[in-house]
């Protein structure tokens, strides 16, 4: 039976967050837009480090970090609102070295490449791909996954498998709702192809944060002392849940509209997710 307890939303993340030695911070959605930083969720990670507090960054995107902390200096994110950086690219590295003896294919955009700086690997075309690794569309301004249909059909008979770096199905930029690698992998499992994904809501991701957290806070450190915060039903808020981390869940264009923010909206987003449930929320992160 659902939980159909009202999610209390909070005026401050203080009320839950303050006292926690860390935080793990979602990035897109939270952080930024894509486009632009929200303050407020900036100053709050500062105000937190100022206390003591420790803040890594979690995100699905598929680039290594050093690529990703490039993307928030230019987007206005000041480097004293966090202390390190993990994301789903991060860890596709290492799957993608797992499988380097293979013929590997990007699908994705020009942009993520760095994903691929240094690996040992052999990238090949879609015709001769043993292993597919989807960091996206390569257009998710003009593109739906049904672009991708008849490609993921040729890669489907040759019985690829396909390393999703990126398990978001769709994120907020700017006022805009774009489809990610997750919305590609879900349609080639739906076909009948094998996906594997790295990031969020999968534990390896949350393994090495925390591995971050108890170098820097202490090895004693208990995932009690952590708060998760994220925009992401399926991807942040269950992640957490299912590693054992309470959460926070910030609001976002992708599950409800900032007119549409009351408790009972809020508490219904999750009515068919009861295992994905937040400790409360915000409409967006501020101190």
């Amino acid at each position: 039976m659902a939980d159909d307890r009202v999610i209390p939303i909070l005026e401050s993340i203080r009320d839950v967050g303050a006292d926690r030695k860390a935080w793990l911070v979602d990035i897109w959605g939270v952080i930024h837009n894509g486009v632009e930083a929200f303050e407020q969720s900036v100053t709050a990670c500062a105000a937190f480090r100022k206390t003591g507090g420790f803040v890594v960054l979690v995100t699905n995107a598929p680039r290594p970090s050093p690529s990703v902390v490039e993307q928030l200096d230019r987007i206005g994110v000041q480097r004293d609102a966090y202390d390190a950086v993990v994301t789903s690219g991060d860890v596709t590295r290492g799957l993608i070295n797992a499988w380097r003896d293979r013929a590997i294919h990007h699908l994705g955009p020009e942009r993520d490449v760095p994903l691929f700086s240094d690996l040992d690997i052999k990238l090949v075309s879609s015709i001769d791909a043993e292993i597919i690794v989807c960091t996206g569309l390569e257009n998710d301004e003009v593109e739906t996954p049904e672009t991708y249909r008849r490609t993921l059909e040729r890669l489907l008979r040759r019985r690829a498998l396909m390393i999703c770096a990126n398990p978001d199905k769709k994120v907020e930029r700017g006022n805009t709702i774009v489809y990610c690698a997750g919305a590609l992998g879900a349609l080639y499992e739906e076909m009948g192809g094998d996906t594997v994904y790295a990031g969020k809501p999968h534990g390896p991701i949350y393994e090495l944060a925390m591995g971050i957290v108890r170098d820097a806070c202490g090895a004693s450190t208990q995932l009690s002392d952590v708060l998760a915060i994220g925009d992401g039903v399926l991807t942040d808020i269950r992640g957490a849940t299912d590693f054992g981390l309470q959460s926070v869940f910030v609001g976002s264009g992708i599950h409800l509209s900032p007119e549409d923010w009351t408790p009972e909206a809020v508490t219904s987003v999750f009515t068919d997710h009861p295992e994905a449930r937040p400790l409360a929320a915000l409409p967006r992160l501020r101190w």
